[in-house]
């Protein structure tokens, strides 16, 4: 199929690959002195004011690259252009960053969709990350181990007082009694997402619970 249909880089559309070498070197990547807990820059090592003062529910979020060029591109190709490849080959493009993170993980578990965006979207475009970079790990993938158990509206444009209501008590898990899990979502802003499922596996007996992320919006991408 390739042969016959050339694939484009999701980044900057240069045909031949899915992810091109430019793209890849030229990722903001967010590996320099975060805070302990959000994984948010900040100037000095330890736990940012914000976590300190209103702690996630996970132990540790880290994402891969900032949200903007050339990631951004290729998210929103597999989110809304339906390129299901593009999430073997951003899995295969971030595999070193999460090896490197040493996290002792016994599943990979994807942030789900509400009923009415799978159903109008068809897929999960974090599934399709997490699933070939479990793999890539040799994890347990586990998509069922967490649900939503209500329906939220978009995050984009809440505060994050917002944000953090929009998904209280908006997941419930099964299946992780005594397992360290690794929660994973394709962007995250102020992690509350992630929060709340992290909450639900604690809920349902999780030992340990990391959270993970393709990219990071930070505050000057105006996502609030």
């Amino acid at each position: 199929l390739d042969l016959l249909f050339p694939p484009e880089c999701g980044g900057c559309g240069k045909p031949g690959t899915r992810w091109c070498d430019i793209c890849q070197s030229s990722l903001k990547l967010l590996d320099g002195i975060v805070c302990d807990v959000c994984g948010l820059p900040q100037d000095k090592p330890g736990v940012c004011s914000t976590c300190l003062a209103n702690r996630p529910r996970f132990h540790s979020l880290r994402a891969w690259t900032v949200f903007e060029k050339p990631i951004q591109p290729a998210l929103h190709k597999l989110k809304y252009r339906r390129d299901f490849s593009m999430g073997d080959a951003i899995a295969a493009a971030m595999l070193p960053f999460v090896q490197s993170l040493n996290w002792n993980i016994d599943l990979v578990i994807p942030i789900p969709l509400g009923k009415q965006r799978m159903h109008e979207r068809g897929y999960n475009q974090v599934a399709m990350i997490a699933k070939p970079l479990a793999m890539g790990l040799g994890l347990q993938y586990s998509p069922h181990a967490l649900a939503r158990r209500k329906e939220t509206r978009s995050q984009v444009g809440l505060s994050r007082e917002e944000r953090q209501k929009n998904v209280h008590d908006a997941f419930q898990a099964s299946g992780v009694q005594g397992k360290i899990a690794l929660i994973m979502d394709d962007v995250s802003t102020t992690g509350s997402t992630l929060s709340s499922g992290a909450e639900a596996l604690y809920v349902a007996g999780a030992k340990e619970v990391y959270a993970l992320t393709v990219a990071r919006a930070l505050s000057h991408h105006d996502l609030r």
